[in-house]
C-alpha cells in the first residue's frame, strides 16, 4: 500500500498518520548498542529507523539480523538504527542478551512508560519508521516477513540520496 511518491507503507498495514508528517521526538536511555540518553532530535540530518520490538516477538528474531545487515552497510552513510523495546519491566532484563543473541549492535532503548509508542501507535512487534533527514516520517513497516529488508534497503538508499 503506498501513500504517494516516497510514502509507501508495507502491506499489511493502516497508514498510521504519521506517514507524511514530523516524526514525534522521543527520548530515551539505552539499554544496548549506545551509551548516553538517545533522542530524535540529537539524530536529525540523519535518516533514522525506529524500530519497535520486544523480546517475546518471534518475528524480532528474524527482523534483527537483517537490521544489523543494513546499519552495518549504511551507519557511514548516515542511517541510524533505534530499536525501541516494548518488553514489561519483568523483562527489562532479557534486552541486552536478545540484542547480542541476534546480531543487534545499534542503539537499544526500553520504553519503560510506554511514552514513545503512545506517539508511534506501532500496530504490532516489529512495526518501523523510517525518517529523513529533516525528520518527515517517509515509511512505516508493520509486522515483517523474509524479503522485507529488500524494500526497506531500497527505501533507505532512496532517503541517503536526497
Amino acid at each position: 500500500m503506498a501513500g504517494g511518491p516516497g510514502q509507501a507503507v508495507s502491506a499489511p498495514s493502516s497508514d498510521t498518520g504519521l506517514v507524511g508528517n514530523p516524526a514525534p521526538d522521543f527520548s530515551v536511555a539505552p539499554v544496548a548498542g549506545a551509551r548516553g540518553e538517545l533522542s530524535l532530535k540529537q539524530l536529525h540530518g540523519k535518516v533514522v529507523l525506529v524500530d519497535f520490538w520486544g523480546t517475546f516477538c518471534t518475528p524480532c528474531k528474524s527482523s534483527f539480523p537483517k537490521l544489523q545487515a543494513l546499519n552495518a552497510k549504511y551507519a557511514g552513510s548516515g542511517l541510524q538504527i533505534v530499536g525501541i523495546s516494548e518488553d514489561e519491566a519483568e523483562d527489562k532484563a532479557k534486552i541486552p542478551a536478545f540484542a547480542s543473541t541476534y546480531g543487534a549492535k545499534f542503539a537499544i532503548g526500553w520504553d519503560e512508560d510506554r511514552s514513545i509508542s503512545q506517539r508511534y501507535q506501532p500496530e504490532t512487534m516489529p512495526s518501523s519508521f523510517l525518517i529523513d533527514r529533516k525528520g518527515i516520517v517517509r515509511f512505516a513497516h508493520v509486522g515483517y516477513r523474509a524479503g522485507d529488508e529488500v524494500l526497506i534497503e531500497k527505501e533507505i538508499q532512496d532517503l541517503l540520496a536526497r
